[in-house]
């Protein structure tokens, strides 16, 4: 939320198109994922680790680890700052409590439970629909940027691609996908309703996206006003909120770090457990998997430490978007070649035009992150 909120306020309704184009790039990216998770009964991990050795495994947790711990860092210090924004405090305790809480939610509540938490708390997103419209932006200028795609290739652009991309690309999320199968112990005769959930959710999540950068385009971007802060922030959703904008926005920030921290910490456990086979699960115990959890609190602690340091949470958000985008290329094809490994899934066969588009969304990911290497390196201009 905060990335399309910046992304918004720099290139207004540029990159609108792009928050269309996720739908597709996520429906193949979670069928994918779901096919993992349901054909070959493993997380995408363990897939990994069975079909290409333990290398590769390894190379996949640590892409996957260093993301999350950054994107942690930046979700506790976000929910923390909608705290203080909702309650009038600003302490940097606040950080701390959030991930405490969190760890308590993922500690004591079994998979099922955690799951159906996190599926009340996404309605608090439902506040930017109602926003972009509010905001009465230009309509004309919103259907040409969300219908004609444009790259410009600006340092803004392209940084903005990227953070868009890495946001909701990410490892974790494909990951958990495949854990969310293994979980549930769905079978092969549940492959097509899945899938159809997946196609579904990916729809959902590309209208919300788009929502939130029209609405923050249409305000912050309208009056070419950076973001820095939540409170900035904050002011996309004054059209619909006016004085009461600071609260909704802390509304819809807390919900997305409530969403956010317990998928990217659960994600975190499972792939180390898978990459060294230990037991694992949010149905077994903290006394049954001792290290899963253990993974689970070392990356909260590691968050923490890092969310104390005095970067703005938003400017947090942003980087480690950015720093997603570029770590999840890797995940991208190993995804794309478990999903199509008869030793794996078994004899069904892997639909061409899902593999193509699989192969396509890690080329354009991957693509992306070499040219935003690149101009921050001063090879190419932007």
């Amino acid at each position: 939320m905060a990335t399309l909120v910046v992304v918004g306020a720099s290139t207004m309704f540029g990159l609108a198109w792009l928050t269309l184009l996720i739908m597709p790039a996520l429906v193949v990216v979670q069928v994918l994922a779901t096919r993992v998770g349901v054909l070959s009964g493993r997380d995408l991990q363990r897939a990994v680790r069975d079909g290409y050795g333990r290398l590769v495994s390894v190379l996949l947790l640590v892409s996957i680890l260093a993301v999350n711990v950054v994107t942690i860092a930046a979700d506790v210090a976000a929910g923390a700052t909608a705290i203080g924004l909702l309650v009038g405090s600003q302490s940097r305790w606040l950080i701390p409590a959030f991930a405490a809480g969190v760890l308590v939610l993922l500690l004591l509540g079994k998979y099922d439970e955690v799951e159906r938490v996190l599926k009340v708390v996404l309605l608090g997103l439902l506040a930017y629909g109602a926003a972009a419209v509010l905001a009465r932006p230009d309509w004309r200028a919103v259907a040409w940027g969300s219908l004609v795609p444009r790259v410009p290739f600006t340092r803004e652009h392209v940084a903005g691609m990227l953070a868009i991309l890495g946001t909701t690309l990410t490892s974790y999320m494909y990951v958990w996908q495949t854990v969310g199968q293994v979980e549930d112990r769905c079978s092969r005769q549940n492959l097509r309703f899945r899938q159809f959930d997946a196609v579904v959710g990916a729809g959902l999540a590309a209208v919300v996206f788009w929502c939130i950068l029209v609405a923050s385009g249409a305000t912050l971007g309208e009056h070419h006003q950076q973001v820095e802060t939540a409170e900035q922030a904050a002011q996309a959703l004054r059209p619909l909120a006016g004085p009461l904008a600071g609260a909704m926005f802390a509304g819809g920030l807390l919900a997305s770090a409530v969403i956010a921290v317990p998928v990217i910490a659960a994600s975190g456990g499972y792939v180390t457990a898978s990459a060294f086979g230990w037991p694992r699960g949010l149905s077994r115990t903290p006394r049954q998997a001792s290290r899963f959890y253990a993974v689970i609190v070392a990356q909260a602690l590691a968050g923490v430490v890092l969310a104390m340091t005095g970067i703005g949470p938003i400017r947090l958000l942003f980087v480690a978007s950015l720093i997603g985008g570029i770590a999840t290329p890797l995940g991208l094809v190993l995804l794309v070649l478990a999903a199509g490994n008869p030793e794996l899934v078994g004899s069904t066969r892997l639909h061409v035009g899902l593999r193509v588009g699989g192969w396509v969304v890690a080329v354009v990911v991957a693509a992306i992150s070499v040219i935003f290497l690149a101009q921050q390196a001063h090879l190419l201009p932007g």
